[in-house]
């Protein structure tokens, strides 16, 4: 009796559309603890889209009928495995045969290894995200589209897996006016089961005759098109994250006043041969006066955050809880906001994305002049001790420098040090920080207003020049290292479409985004030493 060592999987030629029918059949080669899971796939998911045979050969019995005469020749008929689904038998009963969309796969050859195949879409397919049932999409393109709105010609896969089915066609009218028939009419037929959306459509070669691109529509199941909910210990890591944004903010606090440092402190913390602690009593009163600052960046970003909610609240648009990123050169780089609902439209997705930076950008900005007027009287501020920094701090940006230069003076900057306010401190720090948020890159606010009011060619380019500036440090200074790698890392993933992918936000819009870039770029640019000696920014020393 030949033993198992070896199998491959095959597939039978199918059609594309028919691919995606329910699986009822059984595995021979896995029994019954294989077949019982893919029974609960099936029934948790409720949806039948496999199409999948499995053909299991047992390569050594093969050789054991070459040894035996045949005697067990005859398993290999009885090891393939098929389903077919009512639409693939003609008429008087016998089967009807169909070319698949892609080549069936060869048969193994080599050693026992390499003929374990398995077609990794169909893998996917068992594997992936819920598929449209082909009941549906028949039921849809029968009673949804007609002469009156969309008129169908073909079908293709759409989603990120391929789990959606896209419409192409010929539209009959005004593109917002049959989206929102069309939707109206698929929750009265479908329910909830089911979310529309409205895209370009791909690969166009011209535009639509009533202007404005062609248009296809886009059907997804609503528990794959919509995010999940916030789980239990997503919270736990936004708490976790947000006492350490907290920490970073109060530790900006005590390094801004490090002039005020008692000497033991400092040498414990600079003199590698120190071993003996100082007595931390000598802290506190320099953390007692470093909480100003750090509850004012601290509520910089919570008001960027609020800014969010307020925008998405009347849109009916669902967020997520912020998760903070702690920095100790700003305090926070911000927070990462999710989506939690699919956006109606792109005019939601600028409008949410923008509202953030804005609100933190007033906040900031009102510090800012508020620092500025307080350290050039500083009679009037008896009652908070000011700071003194380095004139060469003003050199990190371009626009925010040439504010303080002009309210504190040319001789103030022009010294080695300079006192200033700690809300200057705090309102700097904001307004970089949201500069950094509103780069035009990736899932940033950015990025996705970039998306929402240009598309996402448009935010391909900018992203890719973003990437291009802050690798070569012309933008942030010191921190477009630890920036760039942030986004690469955390906020390099494109926005998902909206229900409405189409229709364009306006033109005052996109010119209050490009003026806000251009503000952005400005804040971000450093002053090189030569310009720094020309504007009096910092007292710039060359050696010669």
């Amino acid at each position: 009796m030949g033993t198992l060592s070896s199998f491959s999987f095959r597939l039978v030629p199918s059609d594309f559309r028919d691919y995606r029918l329910s699986c009822r059949t059984k595995c021979f080669l896995c029994g019954d603890g294989l077949l019982r899971k893919r029974r609960r796939i099936v029934l948790e998911r409720d949806v039948r889209r496999f199409n999948l045979v499995f053909c299991c050969q047992d390569q050594n019995s093969g050789n054991d009928d070459r040894s035996d005469g045949g005697g067990e020749k005859e398993n290999k008929d009885k090891s393939k495995l098929a389903t077919m689904s009512p639409d693939e038998k003609e008429p008087d009963g016998s089967e009807k045969h169909s070319l698949s969309s892609r080549p069936p796969a060869m048969s193994p050859m080599g050693h026992s290894y390499s003929n374990f195949q398995v077609d990794s879409f169909k893998l996917m397919e068992l594997l992936g995200p819920e598929r449209v049932d082909p009941a549906d999409v028949k039921a849809i393109k029968d009673k949804l589209f007609g002469y009156s709105t969309f008129w169908v010609t073909r079908e293709e896969p759409f989603g990120d897996l391929r789990e959606g089915i896209l419409f192409i066609g010929n539209l009959r009218g005004k593109r917002e006016d049959v989206f929102s028939k069309l939707q109206n009419q698929l929750k009265e037929i479908m329910g909830d089961k089911y979310n529309l959306f409205m895209v370009e459509e791909p690969n166009s070669e011209g535009e639509d005759p009533r202007g404005g691109p062609r248009v296809s529509f886009g059907l997804l199941r609503k528990e794959v098109s919509e995010p999940g909910k916030t789980t239990l210990w997503q919270y736990v890591i936004s708490f976790v994250l947000l006492l350490l944004t907290f920490g970073s903010s109060l530790e900006l606090g005590i390094s801004s006043q490090i002039n005020r440092l008692p000497p033991e402190v400092v040498k414990y913390f600079t003199d590698p041969n120190a071993t003996e602690p100082p007595d931390m009593q000598f802290l506190l009163p320099i953390v007692e006066s470093s909480l100003p600052l750090a509850y004012g960046v601290l509520g910089i970003h919570l008001f960027h955050e609020f800014g969010h909610f307020l925008a998405a609240f009347p849109r009916k648009v669902k967020l997520s809880i912020p998760y903070f990123i702690p920095n100790i050169t700003l305090g926070s780089f911000g927070a990462i906001t999710q989506f939690k609902s699919i956006l109606p439209d792109r005019k939601a997705k600028v409008d949410i994305s923008m509202a953030g930076p804005f609100a933190g950008a007033a906040l900031s900005i009102s510090m800012f002049i508020v620092g500025l007027l307080l350290s050039a009287n500083p009679s009037v501020s008896d009652s908070v001790d000011l700071i003194q920094v380095p004139t060469t701090l003003f050199q990190g940006s371009l626009l925010l420098g040439l504010i303080s230069r002009t309210v504190l003076g040319y001789t103030a900057l022009h010294a080695a040090t300079v006192s200033i306010h700690p809300l200057l401190i705090a309102g700097w720090c904001g307004l970089t920080a949201s500069a950094f948020n509103m780069l035009p890159v990736g899932c940033l606010d950015g990025g996705r207003a970039m998306q929402g009011a240009f598309g996402k060619s448009a935010l391909l380019t900018s992203g890719l020049a973003t990437y291009s500036l802050l690798g070569l440090g012309v933008l942030g200074g010191p921190l477009s290292l630890p920036w760039g790698l942030y986004v690469l890392i955390c906020q390099r993933t494109p926005e998902k479409p909206c229900l409405n992918d189409v229709t364009e936000v306006g033109t005052w819009r996109k010119a209050v985004l490009v003026t806000v870039i251009v503000l952005v770029v400005m804040t971000l640019l450093p002053v090189w030493d030569e310009l720094a000696e020309e504007l009096g920014l910092g007292l710039v020393t060359t050696l010669r």
